[in-house]
């Protein structure tokens, strides 16, 4: 009987494509091996919400802002076309805000946003500029030297651009009426307003008529029409944090100062006084009356050395505007004539030239009227 025949594999060594199969068992296995180490490679995603990072304060930030405050800047628009004249002045306002001044007219400017004003802006150091850099100084408790020193510098921060756009409407134009020369012709007028553009975007800018010329050189003043975009300083105030506890006046500083309840300074102005030296009260007084927008009576007696009032013998009544003789705030005090008001004539406060009251300019006087309250302290100091 035979035996079962023995079946052999057939040996692979001795096959024609066993190159090819192991090339391919390789390839298999390399493949596994990679896919495998980048497994291993890849981290498992967290299961845990991710966790926010607080930005860390830094210290290169203006004097006077808390670290950590976020310092948004935000950047001037170049004023491209502005003729050679006024990019000097406005050379040194490119840059991002807040930052510290760079120059006198924007220390002026920086203060007068603050409330403590200097009189018209000029960029010109005088003895009202100086006046109210002492102001601020003594309320930084730095020494009060009146110059504008780097210390100073460093603490008087300018916050937002100089100078804004301003477009002349036709309201601005219809309110403006000749101001008549004699009290009688005033008093016959229907407003005491401002006669020109010009004097009306200075005041509106706290600016002297003289800087917005520089600053807009090319503008006929004589005849600007609706539409005309003037280059003016951005000098808006915030209302006051609180009022006032009591007013100050120096007669031989021409100031008034309005303090807190923690005797911290609210606000400085320049103030005319009396030219005669027995019309300036001396100790305390107290707000009587306020009036916003007042008219004004004109009385004879009080003008002795007019012409005009020794002939009218009687009293008139002027009506309100910016060229009222009290400007655009009263604000009677209980001593019978006397007062703390606006002035038509913003240039000239700080002299000695009024008949008792003390005068302030129209935008001082308003900001002052929401300082100020019914049976308020004035001391009157020499």
């Amino acid at each position: 009987m035979r035996s079962p025949k023995k079946y052999r594999l057939p040996d692979s060594r001795n096959s024609p494509n066993s190159g090819f199969y192991w090339l391919l068992v390789i390839l298999a296995l390399a493949a596994v091996a990679w896919v495998w180490w980048r497994a291993a490679k890849t981290p498992e995603p967290s299961k845990s919400p991710a966790k926010k990072t607080l930005a860390t304060p830094t210290t290169n930030q203006p004097a006077h802002l808390p670290l950590g405050v976020a310092v948004v800047p935000r950047t001037i628009t170049p004023w491209t076309n502005a003729p050679p004249a006024a990019k000097a002045i406005l050379a040194a306002t490119n840059g991002t805000f807040p930052r510290p001044v760079q120059n006198l007219l924007e220390a002026q400017l920086a203060l007068e946003r603050m409330g403590i004003s200097s009189g018209s802006l000029d960029g010109k150091i005088g003895s009202q500029t100086r006046a109210a850099m002492r102001a601020f100084q003594q309320e930084e408790k730095i020494p009060a030297t009146g110059d504008l020193d780097a210390d100073t510098t460093s603490r008087l921060i300018l916050a937002a651009p100089d100078f804004v756009n301003y477009v002349v409407t036709s309201n601005d134009l219809a309110r403006l009426q000749p101001l008549g020369k004699t009290w009688l012709a005033k008093s016959q007028q229907t407003a005491l307003d401002y006669e020109t553009v010009l004097e009306l975007v200075a005041e509106k800018s706290h600016a002297h008529p003289d800087l917005i010329r520089r600053l807009n050189p090319g503008v006929d003043w004589t005849n600007v029409a609706t539409g005309t975009v003037l280059q003016i300083p951005d000098a808006d105030r915030d209302d006051p944090p609180a009022k006032a506890a009591f007013v100050k006046i120096s007669l031989s500083g021409k100031t008034l100062e309005a303090f807190g309840a923690d005797t911290n300074l609210l606000a400085h102005f320049p103030c005319s006084i009396a030219q005669r030296v027995e019309k300036r009260p001396v100790g305390e007084l107290h707000v009587a009356v306020v009036a916003p927008d007042p008219n004004y009576t004109f009385d004879p007696a009080v003008f002795p050395e007019s012409p005009e009032a020794q002939q009218l013998k009687m009293k008139l009544v002027l009506p309100p505007g910016p060229n009222n003789p009290v400007g655009v705030v009263w604000i009677g005090l209980d001593k019978p004539g006397y007062g703390m008001h606006g002035t038509p004539s913003p240039e000239l406060v700080g002299r000695t030239e009024s008949h008792g009251c003390f005068r302030l300019a129209n935008w001082n006087a308003a900001y002052l009227l929401k300082l100020v309250w019914i049976g308020m302290p004035v001391y009157v100091e020499p």
